[in-house]
């Protein structure tokens, strides 16, 4: 009966003005991209066979749920679960949509802003904003990476920004009980005549990027530009026999001489760009580059979740696919 249905189904497509047709591809294309939210879920939960609650194997299927995932009730606690449990995607509307912007945040074509995708989706923007911001804890801190060879270090910086932050209002509503923030508001360097600082400012925060010949990258922010703290972020990631590429920073050179490296430091300027022939830190540069035009879009994200941008390069170029996404939230 179903395959008669379908035929009258497909002999009727014929008969389409292309105003329907259009409804048709846009009905059929909504479809599938549910079909597909559905498959990725439900290969979460045949990839891990346990009870969310007791942690039993032994369950049988028991329905679907609102979003028509598979769902099972455990043998042993007879609870019920699906894909979905237990994970941060547990508690989605829209995994179809979520899947969506998950695909706009890893593919190949630069991510759109929040208010663009989300008037592409139908959704508000607070919706993908708090997406997002789940994809940021599911992807978590940067993976162990190993490092060895020739090792490249340089650092890149992102200017400090404090989005969604209510200092200066809880300021305004109380002086003498809340100082004000020690950073001037953009505003009072043109009232109050303040001067702008150039170049590297205080306000400015390093993002130390390594990488070597073999493809190893490591983005990371760094609290603040003291040496000391350089040195202890690059410690454990340069092995005792790899060669060091920097600049002339004290903390590379601190590094160096504690492991006994061999350490080659390279400038900006024509001339110095490489020494003996081969090393040099354009492969970092590379990195900055790379970075810098994947921030820029975001007109400068908030300090606070700058990390999980930074993560969000890191599994971009890593190629790391919607569906691993999903399998490990």
């Amino acid at each position: 009966m179903l395959h008669h249905d379908f035929r009258r189904f497909l002999d009727a497509l014929d008969r389409l003005n292309p105003a329907q047709i259009e409804d048709a591809q846009s009905k059929i294309m909504d479809l599938r991209r549910k079909t597909e939210a559905i498959s990725e879920i439900e290969a979460r939960a045949i990839q891990d066979h346990k009870c969310p609650y007791c942690g039993d194997e032994r369950r049988q299927k028991w329905g679907r749920t609102r979003t028509k995932v598979q769902r099972y009730r455990c043998t042993g606690c007879q609870k019920t679960y699906s894909g979905r449990t237990g994970s941060a995607i547990g508690r989605l509307h829209r995994p179809d949509l979520f899947l969506v912007a998950l695909r706009d945040m890893l593919g190949d074509a630069a991510p759109q802003s929040v208010r663009k995708l989300a008037r592409q989706l139908g959704l508000n923007k607070y919706t993908v904003w708090r997406w997002r911001m789940l994809v940021f804890s599911v992807i978590g801190s940067s993976s162990t990476v190993s490092f060895s060879g020739i090792i490249e270090a340089d650092e890149t910086f992102q200017r400090e920004s404090r989005k969604g932050s209510r200092e200066w209002v809880r300021h305004f509503a109380d002086p003498k009980k809340v100082a004000p923030p020690p950073r001037p508001r953009w505003e009072d360097f043109t009232t109050k005549g303040l001067k702008m600082m150039r170049g590297l400012s205080k306000w400015q925060l390093p993002i130390l990027t390594v990488a070597d010949r073999g493809g190893a990258r490591l983005f990371r922010r760094l609290p603040n530009r003291k040496s000391v703290t350089l040195e202890r972020a690059m410690k454990p990631l340069v092995p005792s026999d790899a060669v060091l590429c920097s600049d002339g920073a004290n903390g590379y050179k601190k590094v160096a001489a504690a492991g006994g490296l061999e350490h080659f430091v390279v400038g900006s300027k024509a001339g110095t760009r490489v020494a003996s022939g081969c090393y040099h830190i354009q492969n970092v540069n590379s990195l900055h580059t790379r970075y810098k035009s994947f921030i820029k879009p975001f007109c400068g994200p908030a300090t606070k979740n700058i990390s999980g941008y930074i993560r969000w390069l890191e599994v971009r170029l890593a190629g790391m696919r919607p569906a691993e996404i999903v399998r490990a939230s």
